[in-house]
């Protein structure tokens, strides 16, 4: 269970539904958090990038993912979020890890990671093996699905506290400007030879506004110093057969019907990109 994992450049992390990563591993609640990283996405990420003992951060870590995993790999986890109830969350799944007996530790912070160097502790500076995280992609996602008298709603979409500065309200431009700050103070919590892990796709917000969010983020890593030296792809679906499985929402198939049918030659996204830096 603790020993690395072989790198590939295809990630096999969406074989069982995201529910069934999370059950009994996280508390229910967590399923309110708008954009969870996939506990086996996490999981691959750090058994693949470190060693027991290690430590790891998540500067956006959301209901806990990130420590919740590395707790359970013999890593000791750090993370911080902006908004108090997904700390909260955070802090519910880290202490349901300890109670099942995981080896390693989490500690988890409220607070704004363009500014992490004053909210981690001064001992992690230059200590950190692995910086895992993934950006906001907006203020909400597909979210779940909720039935009502009225129809079908969706739940569970959006960020919160657009006043506390949360990025997922900032517009592109300031969403990169804040996660270049970001990269740049986590560049140095890391240990010479650290790695980065971004996870992230491609966003369309209108028929015709395709963003490639990658290459962005990959241009904004490697403008604070870090290195590329893999780019991986994720799975967000099953693979059976040699045929793939989607998992998508019933929102995102709607949207790509309804692209479809105004002749936009859109397809389900299956896999997030990972981008893989490291500090030299």
């Amino acid at each position: 269970m603790n020993e690395p994992m072989p790198v590939t450049s295809v990630w096999l992390t969406c074989q069982q539904p995201s529910r069934d990563q999370r059950r009994g591993r996280y508390v229910p609640e967590s399923s309110s958090h708008p954009g969870k990283m996939l506990p086996n996405l996490a999981a691959h990420a750090i058994g693949s990038y470190t060693t027991p003992g290690d430590l790891v951060f998540d500067p956006m870590c959301g209901s806990g993912t990130t420590l919740v995993e590395a707790m359970h790999l013999g890593r000791h986890g750090i993370g911080l979020d902006i908004e108090p109830r997904f700390t909260a969350l955070a802090e519910a799944n880290v202490a349901l890890a300890a109670s099942q007996g995981a080896a390693g530790t989490g500690r988890v912070s409220t607070g704004d990671a363009t500014g992490l160097l004053d909210l981690v502790p001064a001992s992690a500076v230059g200590q950190v093996s692995l910086v895992l995280t993934s950006p906001p992609y907006g203020r909400g996602t597909h979210g779940l699905v909720r039935a009502t008298s009225n129809g079908v709603r969706k739940r569970d979409h959006l960020y919160g506290d657009r006043e506390r500065g949360n990025l997922a309200y900032a517009g592109w431009s300031r969403l990169l400007d804040g996660f270049a700050q970001i990269l740049a103070a986590s560049y140095q919590l890391l240990r010479p030879g650290g790695t980065v892990v971004i996870t992230c796709r491609p966003v369309r917000r209108k028929p015709n506004d395709f963003i490639d969010l990658p290459g962005e983020l990959l241009a904004v890593a490697k403008s604070v110093g870090l290195v590329p030296v893999e780019r991986c792809a994720a799975m967000l679906a099953a693979v059976r057969d040699g045929q793939i499985v989607h998992r998508a929402s019933m929102f995102g198939l709607m949207a790509v019907r309804r692209a479809r049918s105004e002749g936009i030659p859109v397809h389900l996204v299956a896999h997030e990109d990972v981008l893989v830096l490291r500090k030299v």
